[in-house]
């Protein structure tokens, strides 16, 4: 799946299944929460807190798909296509950071 493809059917499921968007507020909120479970549960996976009962079950795969969910939500809603925007990016990070890691001492 593209990541327009992605959009297309995020969109499709919101206005069929999802009846509408929450509003973009919202949506930013709820970001917020999904990116708060997924730190949880990278925390309690990769650092040093211990699990909870709570956690059985979580996988990391279906957490990052909820913020991938609602980012891409947050994109329709805002008229940003997440194809150009990434491709932008990339431009942007390739100009300004193409010696910038290869010199910093704190990663070699």
């Amino acid at each position: 799946m593209t990541i327009q493809e992605a959009q297309n059917q995020v969109d499709t499921w919101i206005n069929t299944t999802g009846v509408r968007y929450f509003n973009e507020l919202t949506n930013l909120g709820i970001l917020m929460e999904e990116v708060g479970e997924l730190s949880r549960l990278m925390v309690r996976t990769y650092g040093e807190q211990s699990f909870k009962a709570s956690d059985k079950g979580k996988e990391l795969s279906d957490e990052m798909a909820d913020v991938l969910w609602v980012l891409i939500c947050l994109a329709n809603q805002t008229g940003v296509n997440l194809t150009d925007a990434l491709e932008k990016n990339f431009a942007k990070k390739n100009l300004r950071d193409q010696d910038r890691h290869k010199n910093n001492e704190k990663l070699l």
